[in-house]
């Protein structure tokens, strides 16, 4: 069975950043595109970036230059790195595996 496990989120000031973790069972990261959304009170869920089976990505306008996602393959683990926090980064960030499993997501706030 499949589990996706969200961690690494929290408060952090404008300017600040945060580094979350999505350690992936029973399946391996490698295989499959993995990508990280987030969800903000009232809205849509919405695409932040995305990493390929071939190791390519892909990010939301919102996010490029300030966010990188990485995969470390031994781990199993994808990775947000998200720098230069502003205001409307945040939300719930959910890592989904193939378009077909979530994770519970990691609340982050960005909030002075």
């Amino acid at each position: 069975q499949v589990q996706l496990v969200e961690s690494g989120g929290g408060l952090v000031q404008p300017g600040g950043s945060l580094r979350l973790s999505c350690l992936a069972s029973g399946s391996r990261v490698s295989l499959y595109a993995m990508t990280w959304y987030r969800q903000a009170p009232g809205q849509k869920r919405e695409l932040v970036a995305r990493i390929t089976s071939g190791g390519s990505t892909n990010y939301s306008d919102s996010v490029k230059g300030r966010f990188t996602i990485s995969r470390d393959n031994a781990k199993n683990t994808v990775y947000l790195q998200m720098n230069s926090l502003k205001l409307e980064d945040t939300a719930v960030y959910y890592c989904n595996l193939a378009g077909v499993k979530w994770g519970q997501g990691t609340q982050v706030t960005v909030s002075s």
